[in-house]
């Protein structure tokens, strides 16, 4: 009987381990979900906390904003429209029979052809008192009247951006000053000077002139580039003018004065 007890031994010991190989093991218990942590000092907590000046120099910069990315779009839209204009004129106007068909074969709403009317009616009306002036300045000045009121149009709205341009970044300062002033107010009275107390609050008033940058940034870049397209524009307007004065003085043959090279003869002609 003994050996059979110390026979069996063996099997008795094996039986634990075979139970824990055969047991699947338990999962593990899931992490607890982070927490979060919302940012008590962004944009939505300066709209929510700041007080009426704060507001209001963060709508003066949104609308400086949105005024100046309007000027660009529009003034952008006026120039590519103009120089598809000059296209045309190049095309159409100095290959008409005469002046008047060159007119009417422009588009009526376009810089080229105000010009040309100009100059058409400055020709077909010097009449009256206007006889009195040279034929030759009379429709010089009118035509050069049309050029300045076509320039003062690609103009308008420039001034603006360079006052966004220039005045952003000073009023994004003074909101920073503003909320600084504030938040050091605050940490005063309540007797809290850790930096945990101050970098929260001095970093959210910083958040304004971080707006002002970024509203003067594309002023100021979309200024600089508006003003060289207008120089370029206006440089094929006021070269088209020439022409045209040309060619009215030297009787309105569009196409035998662009063909002949007419223009810059009879203007030097007028001029002596």
């Amino acid at each position: 009987a003994a050996p059979a007890q110390a026979g069996s031994a063996p099997a008795t010991g094996s039986a634990p381990g075979a139970i824990a190989e055969a047991a699947p093991l338990a999962p593990p218990a899931p992490a607890q979900a982070a927490e979060t942590v919302t940012n008590p000092y962004g944009l939505e907590a300066l709209w929510e906390q700041g007080d009426a000046v704060a507001k209001g120099t963060l709508a003066i910069l949104l609308i400086m904003s949105a005024a100046s990315w309007y000027v660009i779009v529009t003034k952008l839209y006026e120039q590519t429209r103009l120089r598809r204009h000059a296209r045309e004129a190049k095309n159409k106007f100095w290959t008409a029979g005469g002046v008047q068909q060159a007119t009417q074969a422009l588009n009526p709403g376009g810089a080229f052809h105000f010009i040309a009317q100009s100059g058409l009616e400055a020709k077909e009306h010097h009449t009256g008192l206007l006889e009195h002036i040279d034929l030759n300045t009379w429709v010089g000045q009118s035509i050069q009247r049309a050029i300045d009121n076509v320039q003062a149009r690609l103009q308008d709205g420039l001034a603006l951006l360079a006052t966004v341009g220039s005045t952003a970044p000073f009023i994004g300062l003074f909101g920073t000053v503003w909320g600084i002033y504030h938040a050091l107010t605050a940490i005063g009275i309540a007797g809290q000077a850790s930096i945990d107390k101050v970098a929260g609050p001095v970093g959210e008033a910083l958040i304004m002139t971080a707006i002002g940058l970024a509203v003067a940034v594309p002023a100021v870049l979309g200024y600089n580039w508006l003003v060289r397209r207008n120089k370029a524009s206006l440089d094929e307007v006021r070269a088209f003018g020439v022409d045209l004065h040309a060619v009215l003085l030297g009787g309105g043959n569009a196409r035998t004065a662009a063909a002949k090279g007419a223009p810059a003869k009879i203007v030097a002609v007028a001029r002596g």
